[in-house]
């Protein structure tokens, strides 16, 4: 019983992203907009200390 239970939710989880929603919420639109403007961040401090 443990044992099968285990099995499916293995499989569930694998599962997932391929069945993930296509479509970005409001909430990962912000999170790529926090990396992008951490990225920008990076390069500008990058360039000051050259």
């Amino acid at each position: 019983m443990f044992k099968r239970f285990v099995v499916l939710t293995c499989l569930l989880a694998l599962l997932v992203p391929v069945f993930g929603c296509e479509k970005e919420g409001k909430m990962e639109k912000a999170g790529k907009q926090l990396d992008q403007a951490a990225d920008d961040l990076k390069d500008k401090t990058k360039k000051l200390f050259e």
